[in-house]
């Protein structure tokens, strides 16, 4: 099992720039895609972050406190459940069903070059930058999915690896950012080591080489489903489930770093984060996990690794709830 940084990855600059771009006539995309660097240093600005904020209780009056007794959702979250229960259980039906389609079980089987531990260290930057940048889990979890999708189908030299990385995020904003980064932000990210031409057109081969599939479902996708479901159904009132789906986007930021979990299918290891996030916090109505129509065995199977991986890297967790809970 695999320690992981995550904020704390501090690693050292590049040794060196790289060497202009070769400009050889009929180079095809891919040639002009592979950067002249060796070396390349994983560093990105890192801003502390924010505790995600819980909704709160707001004191309430008159007919107002009958229609939204303490412990109800506020109004963004009863628009969210309303949605739900008109689409909700269809919706998770279909993107359960595409799980098999977009989930690479062994996306470093065919790599001579890039391993797990490259593969976590990359994925543990590429967490506190989307932080930094405060996009969505959502995109955090796409960008992940479409770098190892890539792995999948085509060797990748160590030292375009972190180009890889961002330019994976970079199409995952694209697809549910309101405000996607700039190519320049992202470069700056990489030192400026690569230049735009490279980052532009890994892009289109990454997007060719996925036929253009990119709407994975997501851990993130299904934490939000499960959360909602205990909502509605009055499993636990709307602070201490989102409490938990906090907890438990920690324990999935764990797991996506670790390459043990690419096993895992992400309804599964949400709703195991979820319920060892409930015996985390010690809630009353922990969530009943056999909603997730998987069987005893698998769950526990799956729950046990998280346990262990949450007690490597423990200290890593306390910041995505309110004070108080460790």
């Amino acid at each position: 099992m695999v320690t992981h940084p995550l904020s704390h990855e501090r690693p050292g600059r590049p040794r060196s720039p790289p060497s202009k771009q070769r400009r050889a006539a009929g180079a095809t995309p891919e040639e002009r895609a592979q950067p002249l660097c060796r070396g390349l240093g994983l560093r990105a600005p890192v801003k502390k972050s924010k505790c995600p904020s819980c909704p709160g209780q707001r004191p309430l009056q008159g007919d107002a406190a009958e229609l939204c007794p303490p412990g109800s959702p506020e109004p963004a979250d009863r628009l969210e459940l309303q949605a739900f229960r008109d689409y909700g259980a269809s919706w998770y039906r279909f993107r359960k069903g595409l799980e098999s389609k977009f989930h690479p079980r062994e996306p470093l089987a065919q790599q001579p070059q890039v391993t797990a531990e490259a593969r976590c260290k990359l994925i543990s930057w590429l967490i506190p930058v989307h932080r930094h940048f405060g996009f969505s889990f959502e995109s955090l979890c796409l960008a992940v999915n479409t770098l190892d999708r890539f792995l999948t189908t085509t060797p990748v030299a160590a030292d375009c690896f972190q180009l890889l990385g961002v330019t994976s995020l970079f199409i995952a904003c694209k697809q549910v950012e309101v405000h996607p980064p700039r190519v320049k932000q992202l470069l700056a990210l990489c030192c400026d080591v690569f230049s735009r031409q490279q980052l532009c057109n890994l892009e289109c081969i990454i997007l060719n080489k996925l036929h253009f599939n990119l709407g994975a479902p997501t851990i993130n996708f299904f934490l939000e489903h499960f959360t909602h479901l205990r909502v509605e159904s009055c499993q636990a009132d709307a602070r201490e489930a989102n409490n938990a789906k906090a907890l438990a986007k920690g324990m999935a930021e764990l797991s996506m770093a670790d390459y043990a979990f690419n096993k895992y299918a992400p309804s599964l290891l949400a709703i195991c984060s979820l319920g060892l996030a409930d015996q985390m916090l010690h809630h009353q109505n922990p969530l009943d996990l056999h909603i997730s129509g998987y069987p005893e065995e698998v769950l526990q199977d799956c729950t046990d690794k998280l346990h262990l991986l949450v007690s490597l890297n423990g200290d890593s967790l306390p910041h995505v709830l309110p004070p108080g809970y460790f």
